[in-house]
């Protein structure tokens, strides 16, 4: 159970679905309800399918191409810590890339947006499918693997809900609630960011010193 708390709060702290909440309802409001709940219902499978795949394949790829796992939790640790201040100064969609008009632009002509950008790279970004990378050659055994995936299966959907909600989320917390929840998690995700950084950093020097 210790597991599947820490993967689900890390998870969901990297993920972040609070953030995507108002790109989502911009995307969204010429819709109906219904047309709303498909979108967040697709939204959420495409994310699930997206992370649970990477959780398998990450370590193949990553020998594939002969990178150890200490660079990748570095080079993963360096990613979330980024999304963290981009959480934290305000900046999440700008860092996601949906400031770019033309992005903007291709996104709101899009029959559906449940793939892109909702599911790539708004929620199942570099971040988190490093995140999961990691956690896989971590917990070797195979209830802690039935663990991480019972987590990511919790995280999307909690995802769903919230997307499913949004609207109703906007109207309650407002854009000042939003953004002051999404600084508190940026803080929480430039801790998991530098975790992953020290973690992998005193890994490599202890084995200099051997």
């Amino acid at each position: 159970m210790d597991i599947f708390i820490f993967v689900f709060a890390a998870l969901f702290s990297v993920i972040n679905p609070l953030g995507t909440i108002p790109i989502f309802v911009g995307l969204t409001q010429e819709h109906t309800g219904r047309e709303r709940l498909k979108i967040s219902l697709f939204t959420a499978i495409n994310v699930m399918v997206i992370l649970i795949i990477s959780f398998f394949t990450g370590r193949y790829i990553l020998h594939f191409f002969g990178i150890s796992l200490n660079s990748l939790k570095i080079a993963g640790g360096l990613i979330i810590a980024t999304s963290g201040f981009a959480l934290l100064t305000g900046s999440f969609s700008k860092h996601k890339g949906m400031e770019k008009q033309r992005v903007k632009d291709d996104a709101f002509q899009r029959d559906s947006v449940a793939l892109t950008p909702l599911a790539i790279p708004m929620l199942a970004g570099p971040g988190s499918i490093s995140l999961l990378i990691g956690l896989y050659e971590e917990y070797g055994l195979f209830y802690q693997k039935i663990m991480v995936i019972g987590a990511i299966i919790s995280v999307c959907g909690v995802t769903f809900l919230m997307l499913r909600c949004s609207h109703y989320i906007v109207g309650l917390l407002g854009a000042s609630g939003i953004n002051a929840i999404s600084r508190i998690i940026g803080f929480i995700v430039i801790a998991i960011g530098v975790e992953y950084i020290c973690s992998s950093i005193i890994v490599l020097l202890q084995d200099l010193t051997l």
